[in-house]
C-alpha cells in the first residue's frame, strides 16, 4: 500500500455531497482540485470541529463537570446542516460558568481528543466517511 496524504479541514458551511468534497471546497472558497488528487484526500469536519465536540455529549460532561450548562448546547438532530457561529457560539454559552471554559487552541484539542468516534458515527455522517476512508487507507 502506498503513501495516502489529506488534509482535515473545516466545510465552513454545510455540504451538499459528502463524497465531493473538492466540489464544496471549490465552490465555497475556490480552492481547485490539484492534478491527481481525490475526493478521498479531503475529510471535512461538517460544519466545524465544534460540530464533533458538541456531539460527544458523554465527553463533555467529564471535560467540564457540573458546570457544563448541557441544555444551551445544540440539538444533535442534523447537527452537521447548522450554521459553524451557531455551533461554536452554542459551545462557548454552554461552558461559559465552566474555570475552563471553552476556546479554540489547546482546549479544543484536548477536547478533540476525548470524543468516542462511535459517538460521532451515530449523528455525524461526514463522520462516518472519515471513518471509512482512514480505516480503508491506513
Amino acid at each position: 500500500m502506498g503513501d495516502y496524504i489529506a488534509m482535515l479541514v473545516d466545510s465552513e458551511d454545510p455540504v451538499m455531497d459528502v463524497e465531493r468534497t473538492w466540489e464544496h471546497l471549490n465552490r465555497r472558497d475556490q480552492w481547485d482540485k490539484p492534478a491527481g488528487a481525490s475526493d478521498e484526500q479531503v475529510l471535512l469536519m461538517t460544519t466545524c470541529m465544534e460540530t464533533w465536540i458538541v456531539t460527544d455529549r458523554r465527553a463533555l460532561q467529564e471535560h467540564y463537570g457540573h458546570g457544563l450548562q448541557e441544555n444551551a448546547l445544540p440539538s444533535l438532530a442534523n447537527l452537521e446542516s447548522r450554521n459553524r457561529h451557531d455551533v461554536y457560539d452554542k459551545l462557548v454559552h454552554a461552558s461559559r460558568n465552566c474555570s475552563n471554559a471553552y476556546s479554540k487552541g489547546k482546549r479544543s484539542f484536548e477536547l478533540l481528543a476525548k470524543l468516542d468516534p462511535a459517538v460521532l458515527k451515530q449523528h455525524l455522517p461526514s463522520f462516518v466517511r472519515v471513518d471509512r476512508i482512514l480505516k480503508a487507507k491506513l
